[in-house]
């Protein structure tokens, strides 16, 4: 992993994204010709026909190329003319595409990366938490009465463990009397919230409690408990892969803003200055 964390990689192939980038895909946008010239070049009607073959599923006719054309002439024309009258000046909509359009420069390395599946292991033992599968637990419940002692519930326990059958259910017409593997989703969303982690702390196979639910409060019987299970590289390699592509993805532009801002004096405001702003 350490290879994929070295700052000259990170550039090397950030630098590369951006001129391949620019000279594929924005030609017309790199050899600039003259302010009051537009110039339909190959390229720029090679990106226009790819636009038009993604949305349409085929390549253009004669007369759609020509409508094509025209239409990217106009909006040149108009964009220039925008430009010229500092139209563009201020405009947050404006900023925000740029930024995101830099931010794509800047990230769009990481989603051509291939790494050793050594490298995706490491990454799943270090970030297991968000591939695992969830706990599940296996249970039977009875409720008990509203009031019902702490003495009753602990000699009702005893009871149940030394196998005497279970009383009378208090609630048993509102809730199932068990339920089978169970998630956290469901165990809550039965019972209440926080229902599901009172059972992970309970003992499997005997009876225990009391749990406290939103129906009132119930003894419990956890018959299975099966703890979050990270998987096999093999089983989630897509998902992990993803995830490592957008981890160095930050890391790409993180360290690209940080190398950015070096070539720039920022004044800010001190902090009794901004307050002042603040107040007006």
């Amino acid at each position: 992993m350490a290879l994929y964390k070295e700052p000259f990689l990170h550039f090397a192939a950030l630098g590369i994204a951006i001129f391949v980038w620019f000279s594929v895909q924005q030609p017309a946008e790199i050899a600039e010709p003259e302010a009051d010239e537009i110039v339909v070049s190959e390229q720029v009607f090679a990106a226009l026909a790819s636009r038009f073959q993604a949305q349409m599923q085929r390549d253009p006719t004669s007369d759609e190329a020509q409508a094509l054309m025209d239409q990217y002439v106009r909006s040149e024309v108009l964009v220039r003319e925008a430009r010229a009258l500092g139209l563009d000046s201020g405009d947050g909509v404006v900023r925000n595409r740029l930024v995101q359009k830099m931010a794509f420069l800047m990230t769009s390395a990481a989603q051509s990366a291939v790494p050793e599946d050594a490298v995706l292991q490491q990454h799943l033992t270090n970030h297991a938490e968000k591939f695992q599968t969830p706990a599940m637990v296996s249970f039977e419940q009875i409720g008990l009465k509203p009031g019902t002692p702490s003495e009753e519930i602990e000699d009702l326990l005893i009871g149940l463990n030394a196998g005497e059958a279970p009383p009378e259910e208090g609630l048993s017409s509102l809730l199932q009397r068990s339920l089978s593997n169970a998630g956290l989703n469901q165990v809550d969303g039965c019972l209440g919230r926080g229902v599901f982690a009172q059972l992970e702390a309970l003992p499997v196979g005997q009876w225990a409690g009391p749990v406290t639910s939103g129906y009132g409060q119930h003894v419990v019987r956890v018959i299975d408990y099966v703890p979050p299970q990270t998987p096999d590289l093999a089983d989630v390699r897509d998902l992990v892969l993803a995830d490592w592509r957008s981890a160095l993805a930050n890391d790409l532009r993180e360290a690209q803003e940080a190398a950015l801002m070096e070539a720039y004096t920022v004044s800010r405001p001190t902090v009794d200055t901004l307050q002042n702003w603040i107040g007006q």
